[in-house]
């Protein structure tokens, strides 16, 4: 019998995936924190915290012991984007060098402003790492409606290997070798959905949130250019694929984050206890594009509401009074 797929991480998109890689025929470990949870979900079969009324497949074996993960091919990650360092750390000593990570959060390291798979690469150097990301909800994905994703590691082979262990009936992954472009395309389109959200929060209307998808847009591409991502990456499902969802859907907490901020609501008041990728990731993103000097205004306004240092109509008068220039 294959080796099991293992998955770190039982909220809502670890659980779907879960399900997607049961349903493509794949034994699956799925590791939790918490072992009353975990025996909770072996007896009930049901995720009712995070994904209610949507039933575990029988190949699913939840578990709250981490070295349970060690037998398996692949083990996928998704946990929050800041909990990545410590999370590795633990993974590997418990791993063979040569089991390859999938890395399924999206965000950058706040307190050093890493790509999560320097991070990686950093506590596990020469093991195989990989990314996943594109534009799913993990509800679609848990209910078995059609989605695409996309998978990238260094090595094309196992790029193309995992890829099809985690391909099934309603779960298509696509492959690429360029790493880097499909880890900035999930962390930067995080920020700029809080920008669209508050765009519908105030009422500004679908021209004005259509205007800045595609400028927001132009920021990714910029952004992955100068920090060594392809521009045929971004135009892909993990860049512009995962952006348009992401910033036309309440379903995307970063969306409802913005919504809300949009609503007069304050930063806290608008998370609601809940993490927010996007507003954990802003500053980061920001300095990064400060150190190479790349024109990122909406991150950037993103960044200074979220700080404290705009109000949300400060950031839109700043936007809309830069000087007029040729679109690229």
């Amino acid at each position: 019998m294959p080796a099991p797929i293992g998955i770190a991480g039982a909220g809502a998109w670890g659980t779907a995936l879960a399900n997607a890689a049961a349903s493509a025929g794949n034994e699956v470990v799925l590791w939790m924190r918490s072992p009353e949870q975990a025996a909770e979900l072996s007896a009930s079969r049901t995720n009712e915290r995070f994904l209610p009324g949507v039933r575990l497949n029988d190949r699913i074996r939840p578990t709250a012991d981490l070295s349970d993960l060690a037998p398996a091919r692949s083990v996928l990650l998704v946990t929050p984007a800041q909990t990545t360092r410590e999370m590795t750390a633990a993974l590997a000593r418990l791993l063979p060098p040569a089991t390859p990570l999938v890395l399924c959060a999206k965000g950058i390291e706040r307190e050093t402003g890493a790509f999560l798979c320097d991070v990686v690469e950093e506590a596990r150097p020469g093991a195989p790492v990989a990314v996943l990301s594109g534009p799913s909800f993990a509800h679609d994905v848990a209910r078995g409606l059609p989605t695409a994703v996309t998978l990238a590691c260094k090595e094309a082979a196992l790029a193309e290997g995992i890829a099809t262990a985690l391909s099934g009936p309603t779960l298509r992954v696509y492959h690429r070798t360029d790493i880097r472009g499909v880890e900035i395309g999930g962390a930067a389109k995080n920020v700029l959905a809080i920008a669209c959200g508050a765009v519908v929060g105030r009422g500004l209307g679908e021209s004005a949130k259509a205007a800045l998808i595609a400028r927001g847009f132009a920021e990714l591409l910029r952004f992955a250019r100068a920090y060594g991502g392809t521009p045929e990456t971004l135009m892909g499902l993990s860049g512009l694929g995962d952006l348009v969802l992401t910033c036309s859907s309440a379903q995307s907490r970063n969306f409802a984050f913005g919504m809300r901020l949009g609503q007069g609501l304050s930063p806290d008041e608008a998370a609601g206890g809940k993490l927010v990728e996007g507003a954990t990731t802003a500053k980061a993103l920001v300095a990064l594009a400060r150190a190479k000097g790349i024109d990122m205004p909406i991150s950037e306004a993103v960044e200074k509401v979220l700080s404290g240092g705009w109000t949300l109509d400060q950031a839109v008068d700043s936007l809309m009074n830069r000087p007029i220039k040729s679109e690229h």
